[in-house]
């Protein structure tokens, strides 16, 4: 199969294209690095192709000739979508809808779309199911129903067979703990490796469904081929949830560390609980949760700990 994985150069991105490779496939990526990092492409025996998901051009080029695009590419972040909607809704819902009509043009079969678990915001009822009334609470979840339903109305209209995953806080090797706009677990991991104190916005209790990269690159793989799961939309995570408060006492146990969080006014756009049903992608893809939140969270310190081992060896 030849794949394109557009944000090739992101997190999940990279580590969707190394498993794609791993399991003999093609790749090409598209990426205009406004968010991903050349340093994540040096393992990928890949053909890349530079540009902007804004631009229907380079979109097409980098679509010709593959069998599935994995649509990765977005602006991502809450708080970046506050101070910027009108940037996140060009990248995020024009540029979706770019690849969907380059896929029709080119005669791609599925596109997997990367969807989030934001777009559910603080609508009542947990775990959260694919059938339950969106209530998005910031210009990025909006931008990705937005995203979600071009391309539910492309398979319908243009007979692009798609596939929306609602991802649930994805996090793991190959995230990029110093971005501005870091998640949260590498986030706190840099900072009390560095001895300072992370901050919480509001009281500890939000909670969140933390979900390993691994797991949701296993989602992907079956999303491009399982046929049940064309026209759906369906949730990726572990289906187990963990407050702040309990993240911060798993990474001072696993760190062994006795730094304690800072704790500041609730954000924004924030949602206060996120949880899960992961029946439907059970059913659709055959889909399991290999990978549990602390083994997770373990990889992850491994990896940022090798980082700045390499990054200082290098400074020397």
């Amino acid at each position: 199969m030849k794949a394109l994985v557009t944000g090739g150069a992101g997190f999940i991105g990279s580590n969707l294209a190394l498993a794609l490779l791993g399991s003999g496939h093609e790749v090409r990526l598209l990426d205009n690095f406004s968010t991903g990092h050349r340093s994540n492409l040096d393992p990928l025996d890949a053909e890349l192709v530079e540009g902007d998901l804004r631009s229907y051009e380079r979109v097409a080029t980098a679509v010709a000739d593959v069998e599935v695009v994995v649509l990765r590419g977005a602006l991502p972040s809450v708080p970046r979508s506050i101070q910027d909607p009108l940037s996140s809704t060009a990248v995020n819902v024009e540029g979706t809808l770019n690849v969907l009509l380059a896929a029709r043009d080119a005669g791609v079969r599925r596109v997997v779309f990367a969807s989030s678990s934001s777009v559910y915001g603080d609508a009542p009822g947990m775990p959260r199911q694919e059938s339950q009334a969106p209530a998005p609470l910031a210009p990025y979840a909006v931008s990705k129903l937005a995203a979600e339903q071009y391309c539910m109305v492309a398979h319908r209209v243009y007979g692009v067979e798609t596939v929306a995953l609602r991802y649930f806080n994805v996090f793991g090797e190959r995230q990029d703990p110093l971005s501005g706009y870091a998640a949260v677990i590498p986030k706190f991991i840099r900072l009390m490796l560095d001895g300072r104190r992370p901050t919480i916005f509001g009281d500890g209790q939000t909670s969140r469904d933390f979900t390993h990269v691994e797991n949701v690159v296993e989602a992907n793989l079956a999303a491009a081929a399982a046929p049940a799961a064309a026209g759906r939309v369906m949730n990726i995570a572990v289906g187990s949830a963990h407050t702040l408060n309990e993240l911060t006492g798993t990474l001072q146990r696993l760190l062994d560390s006795d730094i304690e969080p800072e704790y500041g006014p609730p954000r924004p756009g924030d949602v206060s609980e996120s949880l899960a049903d992961i029946s439907l992608a059970r059913e659709l893809l055959g889909y399991e949760p290999r990978v549990e939140f602390e083994e997770g969270v373990q990889r992850t310190i491994a990896w940022i700990v090798e980082q700045r081992a390499a990054h200082e060896a290098r400074s020397l």
